[in-house]
C-alpha cells in the first residue's frame, strides 16, 4: 500500500459521480476538498460516517470545503445511496480502484477474524493548491466532521 501523507501532493484523478459525470480533483483548484474515501455504499459505518458530513454539509462549504466520497461502488448503488439518505454532495464510482490505489487506501483487512482485500475508511483534506493538508486513517464515522474541524477552529 502507497502512504500518502501531509504535505504530499495530492493524486489528480478522473472518475465518474453518480450522474456518470466526469470529476476531477483539478476542476477544484482553489478550494479545499474533503476526499473520503468509504468501503462500501449502505453499510451501517459508511451510511452513519456519510450521514454525519451531510449533517454538517452547510457548516462545511461556509468554510470553504467541498465533500466527494469515493467507494468502488456502481453510478447505480451511489445513486440509490444518495436518494435514501439525501446525501448534497457526490459519490465517485471507482470502479477499477486507480483512484483507490493512487491514494493508497486499498490493502488487507480483518473482520471478524477473516482476512481480506478491501477500502480503508480513510480521509483527505486537500487544501486550494492541491496539497493533501490532513490524513484521517484512524475515522470516526459518528464524529468524522468534528474531527475534522477540530483542525482549522482555532
Amino acid at each position: 500500500m502507497k502512504t500518502l501523507k501531509e504535505g504530499d501532493k495530492a493524486p489528480d484523478f478522473g472518475v465518474v459521480n453518480q450522474d456518470n459525470k466526469l470529476v476531477d480533483l483539478q476542476s477544484f483548484q482553489g478550494k479545499k476538498v474533503i476526499l473520503y474515501f468509504y468501503p462500501k455504499d449502505s453499510t451501517p459505518g459508511c451510511t452513519v460516517e456519510s450521514c454525519n458530513l451531510r449533517d454538517s454539509y452547510s457548516e462545511l462549504t461556509t468554510l470553504g470545503f467541498e465533500v466527494i466520497g469515493v467507494s468502488a461502488d456502481s453510478v447505480e448503488s451511489h445513486q440509490k445511496f444518495i436518494a435514501k439518505n439525501d446525501l448534497p454532495f457526490d459519490l465517485l464510482s471507482d470502479t477499477d480502484k486507480k483512484v483507490i490505489d493512487a491514494y493508497g487506501v486499498w490493502g488487507p483487512k480483518k473482520f471478524m477474524g477473516k482476512e481480506y482485500e478491501g477500502i480503508h475508511r480513510t480521509t483527505f483534506v486537500i487544501e486550494e493548491n492541491g496539497i493533501i493538508e490532513r490524513v484521517f486513517s484512524k475515522v470516526k464515522t459518528k464524529e468524522h466532521t468534528q474531527q475534522i474541524l477540530e483542525t482549522y477552529k482555532k
